[in-house]
């Protein structure tokens, strides 16, 4: 018995996907740190939040698109609460991307493109903090499937409660 359908054409086949990074780059960046600044009193022990933002568009040219991972990263004093330093940063990858399907382009471009930029990113981190004056910060990897989850779920929560 053959795979081919009953009017003889061969089965459809997926498209491959094809993807590659035509630049990386960082969009903007501030650091402050506020420990120079201002001094820190008592014991310094660091408790530091990374929140992450991630936005995607179109480009001009045909099949391009620009992916930016956000990190607004926070050290504070665990004692006092007292700001240790901020790290804004806006990272970038430009990306040429065919073969994925229209429907599954967006998580493509939120969960698969941060993926490969991020060890780039992490390393800018890490030498940003240690060249501020701090330890090197060392980036614990970002579930970014688990944060398009947990995004769609937000935005639908929020539909929901202004449909109410």
């Amino acid at each position: 018995m053959s795979d081919t359908p009953e009017n003889g054409a061969a089965p459809a086949q997926p498209a491959q996907v094809n993807s590659r990074v035509m630049a990386q780059y960082i969009r903007d960046m501030s650091f402050e740190n506020i420990l120079a600044q201002k001094g820190v009193t008592g014991d310094a022990q660091p408790e530091i939040q990374v929140q992450v933002n991630l936005d995607a568009r179109k480009r001009s040219a045909e099949n391009q698109y620009e992916v930016i991972t956000k990190l607004n990263i926070t050290s504070k004093t665990k004692e006092k609460g007292e700001a240790l330093f901020v790290l804004e940063i806006e990272y970038a990858g430009v990306f040429h991307v065919e073969g994925v399907p229209d429907e599954q382009m967006h998580p493509y471009l939120l969960i698969e493109c941060p993926r490969i930029t991020f060890p780039f990113l992490r390393r800018i981190v890490s030498d940003i903090t240690r060249d501020g004056g701090f330890p090197a910060l060392n980036l614990e990897t970002i579930d970014f499937l688990a944060l398009y989850r947990t995004e769609l779920a937000r935005r639908a929560e929020a539909e929901k409660a202004k449909a109410n």
